[in-house]
């Protein structure tokens, strides 16, 4: 019975309770918000072992700061703003690492995933179509990986999580003006990105 009422809670009430040690609430709250959660850091960090270890962390920081939550803005917002934040942390100090030749963990091939392959839907795609979404997908998420951290992480919650400027800018604690002028350089970086590696392929085609 208490499960069923909890389920029926909303993100708030769960987290207030969370605040005052309820551990069941906080399950619940993790339960309802785990997969989007992965599915943001994984898209950002691109290594699926990886965003499972940060993940934890987003939910582990958020359960140490329950106390203090207050609901001044959506508990989703709150929570990708911990994840956000982590992520951008996590890119820097890697490249910091790799200035001082520490190899960076290991990275998997293709690595986003949960990617939908709607390029040819309501159609019957040859295998040679197919090869060339695939492709094309995988030169997006590489590309999208090369990005500096601020603009990736706009550049996700935009085209994968289908935010508002608003919601982003909370966030990433950015005015709407900023995420503005952050997803215009990424979006042009990101076309760049895309030339440069299909001129690639065509002078080393695979």
């Amino acid at each position: 019975m208490n499960d069923l009422l909890d389920e029926k809670a909303s993100n708030e009430n769960l987290m207030a309770r969370s605040g005052r040690g309820d551990s069941h609430a906080f399950e619940t709250l993790v339960r309802r918000h785990q997969s989007s959660v992965l599915n943001l850091v994984h898209r950002f960090i691109g290594d699926r072992i990886e965003a499972e270890d940060l993940a934890q962390e987003v939910f582990l920081r958020a359960w140490q700061s329950a106390a203090t939550y207050k609901p001044t803005a959506k508990f989703t917002t709150w929570i990708y703003r911990i994840a956000a934040n982590l992520c951008i942390n996590k890119q820097r100090s890697d490249r910091i690492r790799r200035l001082f030749m520490i190899p960076p963990s290991r990275k998997e091939e293709g690595g986003l995933g949960n990617e939908s392959s709607t390029d040819h839907a309501g159609k019957n795609p040859s295998p040679e179509d197919l090869l060339l979404v695939a492709e094309r997908r995988r030169q997006v998420l590489n590309a999208i990986q090369q990005l500096p951290a601020n603009q990736k992480m706009a550049l996700i919650l935009k085209r994968y999580d289908d935010l508002s400027y608003k919601e982003i800018s909370k966030i990433m604690d950015l005015s709407v003006s900023a995420v503005d002028a952050l997803l215009i350089r990424a979006k042009r970086n990101l076309r760049g990105k895309l030339v440069s590696l299909e001129k690639k392929s065509r002078v080393f085609p695979r």
